[in-house]
Order: structure tokens, then sequence, then C-alpha cells
């Protein structure tokens, strides 16, 4: 197992952020011959799903047997681009061409937000006055320009160092995995609400979080002896005694990186750590910039406040994830966006220096930076009043509920929003872009097989981000709208939905060798996916012909069909396949 974490780490850390994620196939199938459990089997195909030559991997035919070899050995979930290469079905064999894939998140992107999540944290008063403190000690203590040069590295490397042994904390001890399963847990949701709540609050200067004293004291202790390790232990006070600062962003990052998997947490904590670690390497080997650094002072408590806001209203992502979960409507999207609208009309206020909390010192004229955050702000303001009667809002469209849970999907008075399209019968509902659609497959597949359409089955989430992109970009542009609305039955079979099953109907079932309770609408339908097509993400599509059959056209996904012409084209070739399935 360790052989397996260091190897991924290196492939994932440092050979992504270096190469683009273009991966030698030696090196997975070394990777893929240390698999020893299910989680080191998933974390290799999701580094086989995310490099750029994905598609290249997934051709070669050793990596391929090594695939097959370990899902049939230890009873794991074949990859659904194993099943659908090595099936030798004649009909088959014209699949739909995949354009160029489409990434969700990739290690790239998450490494670019986490280093701006670190260049955030260094702005806060915890970090900040910290940087000409160090680099002037360094300087002043070392016999040489070098010799500070060296120890202020040594510095900045062990402060990388701090923060990715406490990923490999999370990875060892199984939490990212943990984290990964209870991403779509309503209770995990509504605790992290409830979590950064108390962080905003914190960075609002209600009060401050902070580590035992006991623990600061002790690794000051350390640092006191000089050496390499004396240099260590200052890096580690000052993760320790800046956590007020650094804890909620980074808190933020565990969670939002590690429900991703080991690779996207590592290399989160390696671009945060990079940020933090920069200024001091830099300012070291340039002492002159010192000197044109800001001095410290109340706008560092503004940068604390600002954040505290944000964090805010990024609670209430959470919050709204738990209410679609459990489908209780309390928070529907006009309330989100009302709340949304009320936080950051508040931070206008503020940062135009109408509003002052703990800690802000009086102002006397406001600053251009300062300006311009609240005029941005203020737009954003400007920008959502609509979403209240039914206007997409495509630019915020992954925070708030979709438009089809509202007070009114149709937007207040019908005058905003899609309006509700097709033949509306019972069980049938009105979806994204006003599409008539089921969320129970019997129901749907009966109704199908009675009006002769194919069935289109959508696997989906209500907290799936990439299943509210493809709605919002591919769904509803002409050319796609009108084949889903016309020529198939829709049924969108939401996987984390949490409302129980009722009691008749709740029952367990084997999935990889181990029984599984059925409990909730969400397990009927996630392990039903898993059973059937051996795969778990979302969005996930699959269209069904005239007699129940899964028509050869394969399946759709956001990454290789987020675009229109790719999702378009693959539409169409189930529809001639269910009219030559009919003709029979």
């Amino acid at each position: 197992m360790n052989k397996f974490i260091a190897l991924i780490l290196i492939l994932f850390t440092f050979g992504s952020f270096a190469n683009a994620q273009t991966l030698d196939a030696k090196n997975v199938k070394e990777l893929l011959q240390l698999v020893e459990t299910e989680k080191d089997y998933s974390d290799a195909l999701d580094l086989i799903q995310n490099a750029d030559n994905s598609s290249e991997l997934k051709g070669n035919k050793e990596l391929k047997g090594l695939v097959e070899t370990l899902a049939e050995n230890d009873q794991f979930s074949s990859p659904d681009w194993l099943t659908k290469t090595a099936e030798a079905v004649p009909s088959n064999t014209n699949p739909v061409e995949d354009p160029e894939p489409k990434e969700g998140r990739s290690l790239w992107t998450i490494f670019i937000l986490a280093l701006g999540s670190g260049f955030l944290a260094l702005l806060t008063p915890c970090v900040f006055p910290m940087i000409p403190m160090t680099v002037s000690f360094f300087t002043k203590q070392s016999k040489s320009r070098a010799e500070g040069i060296r120890n202020s590295i040594i510095y900045a490397l062990s402060i990388i160092g701090i923060y990715l042994l406490l990923g490999l904390l999370v990875v060892f001890t199984g939490s990212g995995a943990l984290l990964n399963k209870m991403s779509t847990n309503p209770w995990f949701n509504l605790s992290f609400f409830v979590l950064l709540v108390v962080f905003a609050v914190s960075f609002m200067g209600a009060f401050e979080i902070r580590l035992p004293n006991k623990w600061i004291n002790k690794a000051d202790a350390k640092a006191d002896k000089g050496g390499i390790i004396g240099i260590f232990f200052m890096a580690l006070v000052l993760a320790l005694v800046s956590f007020s600062c650094t804890g909620p962003i980074l808190g933020t990052l565990l969670v939002s990186t590690g429900t991703e998997g080991s690779a996207p947490l590592m290399m989160g904590m390696f671009g945060f750590s990079l940020a933090l670690a920069l200024p001091f390497a830099l300012f070291a080997a340039f002492p002159g910039w010192l000197n044109a650094m800001p001095q410290s002072g109340g706008w560092l408590n503004t940068v604390k406040v600002f954040l505290g806001f944000l964090e805010l209203a990024l609670a209430f992502k959470f919050l709204s994830n738990a209410d679609l979960a459990w489908q209780a409507h309390l928070l529907e999207r006009e309330v989100f966006l009302a709340i949304w609208i009320a936080i950051f009309g508040t931070l206008t206020l503020y940062m135009f220096g109408k509003l002052r909390l703990p800690h802000d010192s009086a102002i006397e004229k406001v600053g251009v930076g300062r300006a311009m955050i609240g005029v941005t702000t203020f737009a954003l303001v400007i920008y959502m009043i609509p979403g209240m009667w039914g206007a997409p809002l495509n630019l915020i469209n992954a925070f708030p509920p979709p438009s089809t849970y509202a007070e009114s999907p149709q937007g207040f008075g019908g005058g905003g929003g899609s309006v509700a399209s097709g033949t509306h019968v019972d069980g049938m509902h009105a979806g994204p872009h006003g599409l008539m659609m089921f969320n129970d497959y019997d129901k749907a597949l009966a109704y199908a097989q009675k009006v002769g359409k194919p069935l289109f089955v959508d696997f989906t989430g209500w907290n799936c981000v990439n299943c509210r992109k493809m709605e919002q970009t591919v769904w509803g542009k002409p050319g796609v709208v009108e084949l889903l609305r016309e020529d198939v039955v829709i049924v969108s079979l939401y996987i984390d939905e949490a409302v129980e099953l009722p009691k008749s109907e709740q029952t367990t079932t084997i999935v990889n060798g181990k029984e599984r309770d059925v409990i909730t609408v969400g397990d009927k339908w996630m392990y039903m996916q898993i059973e059937k097509y051996k795969i778990a993400s979302q969005p996930y599509y699959r269209m069904i012909g005239p007699n129940g059959e899964d028509l050869d056209n394969g399946a759709a996904d956001f990454q290789n069909h987020g675009n229109v012409p790719a999702f378009q084209k693959w539409i169409k070739k189930g529809l001639d396949l269910y009219k030559k399935a009919e003709k029979k």
C-alpha cells in the first residue's frame, strides 16, 4: 500500500504538474500492479480517466488486460470504457465518434484554484506580517547572502512539506475516501454548513479559532535549536500560529478536493502550500522587493472579513445540497438567491465603508482597490435579482438549486424560465427547459413502450455540478432540445436523493460481492446503475429500445459528449437504432 501511495503521489503531484497530465503507459502499468484495495483500484482508474492521453491509455492492450484481471479476480467494478471495448457485438462495431474529451475539474484546474486560495490566505493578518519578519531574520542571522537564501528556501520547502504531510495523513487514514462517500450525504452537508458559518463568523471578528497553545509552544521550542530541523519547526510554528486564518480556507479545500480522490487532494495541498511558501523564497533572493510591500494595517482585516462573507455565501451551497437530497423544499431557488443577494449586498456596503465590524479601523476615504471590489460585488447583486423571476443566471448557475426546484419553476407569474412543454401524464413533471420527464424508471419505460419512443435514461444527482452544466449548455440548445422534447421519453434518476423508499420496496442487493442496503430512492438508482452498467459516475446517459434493451449507440457522458454536435449525434444514432429494432 505504501508503494502504491508513493507512486501515485509522484505521478499526480509532480508528473501531472510538469507534464500536463500526459502519462507514460509503463508508469500506469507499474501502478496497476501495486493495486491491493478497491480504493487503490478506483484511484488508478481516476488517473487513467483524467490523463490528457486517456484515449491512448484506454486503448493499450496490456493496460486493459491488467484492469480486466483486477476486476475479475478481486470482484471490482469494470470501468465502462473497458466493457465497451471488450464487447464482441457486431452491431456495435461502429460506435459514435467521440469528440475531444472535455474534463470536469482536471488536476491542473484544482492546482490553479488551490494556488489562488493560498494567495488569499497569504493576505490575511496571521500570515502577511510574517513575511518581512521571517525573511529579515534569515538574512540578518546568516553569515552570507547565499546562506540566507538557502535557509529561506529550506523554510519554504518545509511549509510545502508540512501541508503535503497533512494531505498524506488524510489519504493514509482513508479520510479522502470517507469524504467521497459522504459528499452527497445530507447530514454531512448540513454539518459542513454549520462549520462554514462558524468559520465565516470567526473571519468577521466575532472570535478567533486557535489551536492549543501547548502545541505552538512545543513547536517553538524545537525551532530555537537551529539547523535544518530548527527551520522546519519554524515553518511548523507558522502553520500553527496562522491556523485561525488559514484553517477555514484549508478546511474548505480539503473537503472540496477530498471528495474527488487522493490525487486531487494532494494537488490541492501542493498548490495551497506553494502559494504560502513562494514569497519567503522570493523575498530572500530579492530582499529589495520588501521595500515595495504594502505595510501591514487595517487592509489585512478587510481581506479577512471579505473572505468571511465568501465563506458565508458558500455555506448556503452546502445547506442547499442537504435540502435537495431530502427534497425538503425549504431552500428553493428564490430563497437561496435572496440570501445571496443579502450577503453580497451587505458586502458591498462593507467595501464602501458604510458598515464596520469588530477590529476594523476608521476609514477616511475608500481606496481604488476596495472601491473596485465594491463595484464588482454590487454588479453581482444586480445580476442576481432577475433570477428571482426565473432568469437562468448562467454565470453562477452551479451554486443555486436548479430552476425546477423553485417556488415557481416558470418564474413568478410564469413570466420567466422555460415553459413546460410536451405531453403531461401521471408521474411526469417539468424538468430543465420545460422538458417533461419521469423520475421512476418502470413508469417511464411503460410509457415509452406505449407511445413508441426510445427511453432516454439520465443518471444524475441533485448535487452533481457537471449534470447541471450539461443541462445548461447542451440540453437546451437548438438541435438538442427539440429531440429531447419530441422524439424520446426522458427519465431522470437521482442517485443522491435521500428520500426513503416505502418499507415494502426497501431491500438488499449484491454489489462487488458485498451486500448493500437499498433504503433510499438514491440507493435504488445508484445500485441499478452500478449493477447494470458497471459505472458510478454522473451524468451518465443511455437509450433504451422497444423491448427494454440497451441500444447499441453506447453511453453518453459529460466528458465525451459535453457539446451540442456530439450529444446530438449520439441521440440521432439511438433514434435510428430504435427504428431498426421496431421493424424486426
